[in-house]
């Protein structure tokens, strides 16, 4: 064990984050739901706006957790083309796929971000952060339909993650910031005290608690 839980985890991995702090063109995002509590703290210590970034997989039909592609915030879609003619996924089944995984990520949108307005990183330095990475193949969706969106620069910070799988996603942004980089890894849970699971609530509260106080430091 590392960290005791995501506030923990959250507050250490901002410490490798202070040169951008308190800069006017930086966002954090949360990936839902356990990084939005780590994003949480990074984004207090950073003085910096907090938001969420849905990402989610589209899944082979029998292999989901292999993906042809990824749906993300603000309508985004990300397809690997090679990937789909190589396995022969029709036409059909991957609109269908992209239907039913949009649906899902408009509900969670909802819950989470209510009226506001849509995500706008385009020019801006935007921290994408996350509980940790495993494999780092849903990172490496959320990271290709974020650059879609047109941030000036590109930030991925976790608390914890594969050396390997470090390397591997390196060279996809514009800098990787991690607190701990093990080489011998099993899951993210085995290096926090509490990994219990985050609601929906408690995201949707961050979020709202963030907001508040962006609105009073504008004010």
């Amino acid at each position: 064990m590392i960290f005791e839980d995501r506030v923990d985890a959250g507050r250490r991995l901002a410490k490798k984050l202070t040169a951008y702090a308190k800069r006017d063109d930086v966002m954090v995002l949360g990936i839902p739901r356990g990084g939005v509590p780590v994003a949480f703290e990074v984004a207090n210590a950073l003085d910096a706006p907090l938001d969420v970034f849905l990402s989610r997989k589209l899944g082979v039909p029998g292999q989901e957790e292999l993906a042809f592609g990824a749906v993300a915030t603000g309508g985004v879609r990300v397809l690997d083309r090679e990937l789909i003619e190589g396995l022969g996924i029709s036409k059909h089944e991957v609109e269908g796929i992209t239907l039913r995984v949009r649906q899902e990520l408009e509900r969670r949108e909802r819950i989470y971000r209510g009226s506001r307005a849509p995500l706008k990183l385009e020019g801006r330095t935007a921290i994408l952060v996350d509980d940790g990475i495993a494999t780092g193949s849903s990172m490496r969706a959320a990271i290709d339909a974020l650059r879609q969106m047109k941030p000036a620069r590109l930030v991925v910070a976790v608390p914890v993650a594969p050396l390997s799988t470090c390397h591997r996603l390196r060279s996809k942004v514009d800098d990787l910031v991690c607190v701990d980089m093990p080489e011998a890894f099993y899951a993210i849970g085995q290096f926090y005290g509490d990994f219990s699971q985050v609601t929906d609530e408690e995201v949707a509260e961050l979020i709202h608690r963030a907001a508040q106080h962006s609105a009073r430091k504008g004010a």
